[in-house]
């Protein structure tokens, strides 16, 4: 590993770009020889499931044999585009700029070095094409920019998105009658078919909330509780500072007048919600305005019950 390290430190662009580029290759050709003998293992279970009647199974193991596939089918696309760049190798070190019949094979590599843990070797042609052409060129493969130039067929391979419920049928298809096998992929027709309620969307729970009456948002509820708010205010009892007393007397006059108007204030404050929903409905400012006034008027009956209880009290003294 040192004699490598130092052979990149003391050479030159073209000699560790083709130095990469044969490491890549040789180690292609053994990962490809490993995950060929892994998806004969793979599709020989496939088979056993599908013979058992274990096709939950089988459904879930598919997914794994189609990643398989696609991670050799990129394999392969990256190192044709390693060879065809290995071969341009004096042009691309001349170059001061990436040529344009190497742009998608460069932005593939570059693309896939991201993407491709079993080859680390990618990752120093990177280094090296990020030295060569900047960080801007590297970041557009890297990014998928619409001026990239990455291949198209390597962009799906080497995607993780989950693969269609078609896809997978067909694989499971192909392995049957790879291995001359009868299988009813009527169950698992149905079940790719079946379409699941979406839990995490929130849909449920919205429609929850529009079928739930919304009492908060009525302005008739909102002026009825700010009416009862105010119908609630304390008014005080007058009937304990009242003695007994001629109602022919200034003092009784008075004490009646002001004992009669605290009850009306009081029952025009206790009044039913029905009778002021059914009143036309006020701007809020109007209300509060109204509900001021009431407390007002209703302070001063009772400032004026106290003081003719206070004379009654002195007169009866006296």
């Amino acid at each position: 590993m040192s004699s490598l390290n130092s052979l990149f430190n003391r050479s030159t662009f073209g000699t560790k770009c083709k130095t990469c580029l044969n490491l890549v290759i040789s180690r292609i050709k053994l990962l490809r020889n490993r995950r060929e003998l892994q998806l004969i293992n793979m599709r020989k279970e496939m088979v056993q499931y599908l013979q058992t009647g274990q096709e939950s199974i089988a459904r879930i193991r598919v997914e794994h044999i189609i990643r398989e596939q696609n991670i050799l089918a990129a394999y392969e696309i990256v190192e044709l585009f390693c060879e065809f760049v290995l071969a341009r190798v004096p042009i691309v070190e001349v170059q001061k700029e990436c040529p344009l019949e190497l742009r998608e094979a460069i932005a593939s590599i570059i693309f896939a070095s991201g993407r491709c843990s079993d080859l680390p070797e990618l990752m120093h042609l990177r280094t090296l094409f990020t030295t060569k052409y900047g960080k801007e060129f590297v970041a557009a493969a890297m990014e998928l920019r619409p001026d990239s130039g990455v291949n198209r067929t390597i962009i799906e391979k080497l995607s993780v998105k989950a693969p269609s419920a078609e896809s997978k049928l067909k694989v499971l298809k192909a392995i049957a009658q790879e291995y001359s096998l009868e299988w009813d992929s009527s169950n698992t027709e149905a079940e790719f078919n079946k379409t699941y309620e979406d839990l995490l969307d929130g849909s449920g729970s919205s429609a929850h909330q529009a079928r739930a009456p919304i009492i908060e948002s009525s302005p008739v509820a909102s002026i009825s509780r700010d009416k009862l708010s105010v119908s609630i205010s304390p008014v005080v009892d007058t009937g304990k500072y009242q003695a007994p007393q001629s109602p022919s007397s200034p003092a009784g006059t008075v004490a009646a007048h002001a004992a009669t108007k605290t009850n009306m204030v009081s029952q025009e404050h206790r009044r039913s919600p029905d009778d002021e929903i059914s009143c036309s409905n006020p701007s809020l400012s109007d209300v509060l305005e109204k509900a001021r006034a009431a407390i007002a008027a209703a302070n001063r009956a009772s400032a004026a019950a106290r003081a003719a209880a206070d004379l009654v009290k002195v007169k009866i003294s006296s």
